[in-house]
């Protein structure tokens, strides 16, 4: 596999969150505060500390990572790697985020959405993968959801589920 380079890392430390960025993607990003916010709203909503890395990365570095943990061939938004919980502290969780840049910003042009919103909505929706909530099942599917609209509204960003079809 190809690595892009690297074009900047960043840390980020409080007293819930270790956060990292590697940032090997061409794309215009948001910034690494924005990032940290999201990240930060959704644990405290979720009353959780946690250890994550963020890949930001290109198309064929995303495709990669989805065909490998996955079996699907193509490029997608966001990959969440949760990498378990510290024993000592359960509410602790540790793991990975891929983002690729490219494909949110084809996503919010194809979806009509402000791209700022989108990437909120990706990186609340992969830290509640990585907090262990899946959408398997339309239950499953539905509980994350409401979680995603609370913490976002928290934020102050519209539902991302407002055009979906009922």
């Amino acid at each position: 596999m190809r690595k892009a380079k690297i074009k900047s890392i960043e840390e980020y430390r409080s007293h819930r969150l270790n956060f990292s960025i590697t940032n090997r993607s061409k794309d215009k990003v948001p910034t690494f505060k924005e990032f940290a916010r999201w990240i930060d709203a959704t644990l405290c909503y979720l009353r959780l500390h946690a250890n994550i890395s963020l890949l930001l990365t290109d198309e064929e570095e995303a495709k990669c990572f989805n065909l490998q943990y996955r079996n699907k061939d193509y490029a997608t938004n966001v990959l969440s790697f949760e990498l378990g919980r510290v024993d000592s502290l359960p509410e602790r969780i540790i793991g990975d985020l891929l983002i690729c840049p490219t494909v949110v910003a084809k996503e919010a042009k194809e979806q009509g959405k402000d791209i700022l919103s989108h990437y909120a909505h990706l990186t609340v929706h992969g830290t509640l993968h990585l907090a262990g909530f899946d959408h398997m099942n339309d239950l499953d599917a539905e509980k994350m959801e409401m979680l995603e609209i609370n913490i976002l509204h928290r934020l102050g960003y519209d539902n991302p589920y407002n055009d979906k079809e009922c």
